[in-house]
């Protein structure tokens, strides 16, 4: 009785993909357990209970959970009404957060609310930045061709968002570019402007580091990494650490809070929070993370594959990608297949901004495989409803 009870609230409350659910609300549990195991250091820096960043984080969990269920019950057609605005919104908020954001490791990446805390510009305007593009090209399908009416603006676009967000963080200007471009080849963009975007990027990538605050960083990071690889010299303090998690985990891992390199690495809850999952659960929690992400871009891939209309697709498809895309960069990192990067990894690394806005992020692909399923359920009832017409028609005749 009790799970027929649990079915049909499910059934009511969260509709869409399952799979994509299951796989959220999986992420999520790693989520808490793993940033649980590695805030010591932190708790012990700020001299109070590790039990107080545990609720903090447990709520923005919950939090990134409800932004998701209230994004996927809004129909995802209202959400390319409101990307232009949020477009205009974002270059004010990132041109402020560069120049009077708050400061740290650096960067100027965040903006102090009162009783809020801290919002980070660049994850607003990455999100509007997508959904603007994939409403753009859903309306231009039909003179795809019109580099004037159709391309100018898309090109403008994404110069100046990605050019802004590089002013304070280059990787998630990169990944974002990335799925720019991915949303543009699906949207049937000629490749000669394809080729155009790349100019784009590089121009406007360039421009914000020059006049940015991470052209030493990058150019550091990057050297440090070519010499690791090429020239085999020790890696830095952070890389070293994590290749050490990654290698003492085993296959099994050494259990639950039993992470060594956590008090360690600098930042073990969130840029390197994937190295405490392999170090606690060993390669199978690795591979279970890795295969988490990977149905997740699947399903997304799959809504998009599903939908009738231009704009769910590429939004679907612009989202998954650009979450999972994140997700195997910090993961890469983290094995020593790139760079050393800010980013966290989403749904699992400890955050505020990041987790709801990820949320949203997923609670607009759900809200696009929910759609489709209802309209294809619409269809099938009034396919029904037709014959069942006609064998009302044929049982008067006979």
């Amino acid at each position: 009785m009790r799970l027929s009870k649990i079915k049909e609230w499910a059934d009511k409350n969260l509709q869409g993909d399952r799979v994509i659910w299951a796989v959220v609300f999986a992420l999520s549990l790693i989520s808490i357990l793993v940033v649980y195991s590695s805030i010591g250091t932190l708790a012990y820096k700020r001299s109070t209970s590790p039990e107080v960043f545990l609720i903090k984080h447990t709520f923005m969990v919950f939090l990134g959970l409800a932004a998701m269920w209230f994004a996927h019950k809004i129909d995802y057609r209202y959400y390319s009404r409101l990307s232009r605005l949020a477009l205009w919104i974002s270059v004010p908020l990132l041109i402020y957060t560069f120049t009077n954001g708050v400061s740290i490791n650096g960067a100027n990446r965040w903006i102090s609310i009162p009783v809020f805390g801290s919002f980070q510009p660049s994850d607003f305007a990455s999100l509007a930045l997508i959904i603007n593009l994939a409403s753009m090209l859903s309306k231009k399908q039909q003179n795809i061709n019109d580099f004037k009416e159709s391309v100018i603006p898309i090109l403008i676009w994404c110069g100046v968002i990605c050019g802004l967000i590089a002013l304070t963080n280059l990787s998630t200007a990169i990944l974002v570019f990335a799925t720019c471009m991915l949303i543009m080849f699906i949207g049937r963009v000629p490749v000669r402007y394809l080729a155009m975007l790349v100019l784009v990027g590089l121009l406007s990538g360039s421009a914000g580091l020059y006049f940015g605050q991470r052209l030493e960083t990058a150019v550091s990071r990057v050297k440090d990494f070519y010499s690791y690889v090429v020239e085999g010299k020790d890696l830095p303090f952070q890389a070293k650490h994590g290749m050490i998690a990654v290698a003492t985990g085993g296959v099994f891992g050494k259990g639950p809070g039993n992470s060594e390199q956590r008090n360690i690495l600098p930042h073990p809850y969130s840029d390197f929070v994937y190295a405490i999952v392999i170090e606690e659960y060993g390669l199978i929690g690795g591979m279970v993370v890795l295969i988490l992400y990977l149905v997740l871009l699947h399903r997304g891939m799959k809504a998009a594959y599903n939908s009738e209309r231009a704009f769910g697709g590429l939004l679907s498809a612009g989202l998954a990608f650009d979450l999972v895309c994140q997700a195997m960069v910090n993961m890469g990192v983290v094995v020593g297949l790139g760079p050393i990067t800010g980013q966290p990894l989403p749904l699992i690394s400890m955050g505020g901004t990041a987790m709801v806005f990820t949320g949203l992020s997923v609670g607009i692909i759900l809200s696009v495989s929910r759609g489709e399923q209802e309209e294809n359920w619409g269809q099938q009832k009034a396919g029904s409803e037709e014959r069942m017409k006609e064998k009302n028609i044929d049982a008067k005749a006979a």
